[in-house]
């Protein structure tokens, strides 16, 4: 969803296929019980105390900033979203893996189970709604689950299923199960094929990117 003025309340909202499917139905099925809020078309670099014109100018520029236009790609478009965090919070929350790359042989596998660090007055801590795990281009792996959190939005995440093309893939799990690829072809000439993973803290907003390579195994 996105606000597409400052004037009045005036939203515009895209609903994904799930959202169309329960809104066709017209049984009542389709209701918003939660939603998220983020700030990505915000740069507050931009906010400027020595504004000439004084202190009611001083966000003018972040004010007059476009709306980004919604679309359904929470990946994409909710980067940086707003949490509430404890008074006195001095340090965001940050997502750990314990890895900065992950390289993974033919067919090998790996569990990942991330920690949320500087959340809830913790030094780490695991969150309790869970994490999401997308994969940039699900070829990569053979096996990529979630596991861990029994909701209708993880079952829903984790049952998706993909024929073979290079699209990103999201689950929804406290641990993370990834087998790499065992097929030959997709390598062709090259010895190593990559791509990215990017896990989400489902309560904190935190967010953490890490390469993914895997590499050939010479028959």
């Amino acid at each position: 969803m996105a606000y597409l003025s400052n004037t009045s309340v005036v939203i515009d909202a895209i609903l994904t296929k799930k959202g169309r499917e329960l809104l066709a139905r017209n049984d009542g099925s389709f209701k918003i019980t939660q939603f998220s809020l983020s700030d990505d078309e915000v740069d507050y670099t931009l906010y400027n105390p020595n504004h000439p014109s004084g202190s009611a100018f001083y966000g003018e520029a972040i004010q007059n900033m476009p709306v980004i236009q919604a679309f359904p790609e929470d990946n994409e478009i909710m980067k940086y979203r707003l949490v509430t965090l404890p008074r006195g919070t001095s340090q965001l929350p940050v997502v750990s893996i314990g890895y900065s790359v992950i390289t993974l042989s033919q067919g090998a596998s790996i569990s990942i189970t991330p920690q949320t660090l500087n959340y809830l007055g913790a030094t780490s801590t695991y969150e309790t709604d869970g994490y999401t795990f997308t994969i940039g281009d699900v070829r990569t792996t053979s096996t990529f689950t979630g596991v861990g959190i029994n909701s209708n939005a993880a079952s829903s995440a984790n049952s998706t299923q993909t024929l073979g093309t290079n699209v990103s893939l999201t689950v929804i799990g406290t641990t993370l199960n990834m087998s790499a690829t065992t097929v030959n072809t997709l390598f062709g000439s090259n010895a190593t094929l990559y791509t990215l993973l990017t896990v989400v803290g489902r309560d904190s907003g935190a967010r953490i990117t890490v390469p993914v390579q895997i590499n050939k195994v010479s028959s």
